[in-house]
């Protein structure tokens, strides 16, 4: 199924925006997102961007559409069906999840709208919510406009780094580089994710994790990571290679 996707989206251009649109759509759709690895998806298609394939621009703007597709379909689903989706076994089974997302769009519709765009478990699910709670319109297009116009380069990023690393010519002898660029990447993901796991100690509930990344581990760890991150950060900088794949990025940018 994969190389039948690769084989589909490098045939033309004009499939692979069709597929960012669909998978764009589909991430955000009700219930659909949070079984299909969009997030995945869409750093793989951000690779074509990253290596010229495909446009910038044509990319961001077929993000957007299947974005507020999605959830504007989710939206009117809640809306329309919101007596038969509280009685589904399904949305029973999730119903803590779906407590909280209705309590976070009681308490603060606009920054839970915007924010959940970008957090996996709840993008599927916060349109359809406001639809099934009637929260007016004009509370939810402006947050959701906002987040779908910011969501698709975002997700993109970590495919667009890589195909532009990818366009590095190999007898500049980049390996060294691309190695450096890799781990920079994951240790900033991972300080991002250790501090964000910090901030939340005391205010979610416990998980797996909770018992092997407790507080009083995270105070060290987490900004210790981070120091190490922005050191690999800094060495990444400082690379010779470094203006050549910064004007590689730059003519990604321009759709060049």
């Amino acid at each position: 199924m994969e190389a039948l996707l690769e084989h589909f989206v490098t045939q033309s251009a004009m499939y692979s925006l069709a597929a960012i649109m669909l998978v764009a759509f589909f991430e955000s759709l009700a219930l659909v997102g949070l079984i299909l690895p969009g997030t995945v998806m869409m750093a793989a298609l951000g690779t074509l961007i990253g290596s010229g394939e495909v446009n910038f621009w044509h990319a961001w703007l077929a993000g957007i559409v299947g974005c507020l597709l999605g959830d504007w379909i989710s939206f009117w689903l809640g809306w329309r069906f919101k007596g038969p989706l509280h009685r589904w076994s399904f949305m029973k089974k999730n119903k803590a999840l779906l407590d909280k997302t209705e309590h976070a769009l009681h308490q603060h519709s606009v920054f839970t709208i915007l924010v959940g765009r970008f957090v996996g478990p709840t993008r599927p699910l916060i349109p359809m919510v406001a639809g099934m709670l009637d929260l007016p319109i004009r509370k939810f297009l402006p947050p959701n406009i906002v987040g779908c116009l910011l969501w698709p380069p975002f997700y993109f990023l970590p495919g667009i780094l890589a195909g532009a690393a990818i366009d590095i010519p190999a007898d500049m002898q980049s390996g060294n580089f691309k190695w450096l660029l890799l781990l920079t990447a994951l240790l900033l993901w991972l300080a991002c994710w250790l501090c964000w796991r910090l901030w939340r100690a005391g205010k979610s509930g416990v998980d797996r994790l909770t018992n092997y990344l407790p507080r009083r581990r995270l105070l060290w760890l987490a900004p210790g990571t981070l120091v190490v991150a922005v050191a690999a950060a800094i060495a990444l900088a400082q690379h010779p290679l470094m203006p050549i794949y910064l004007n590689i990025l730059g003519d990604v940018v321009r759709g060049h």
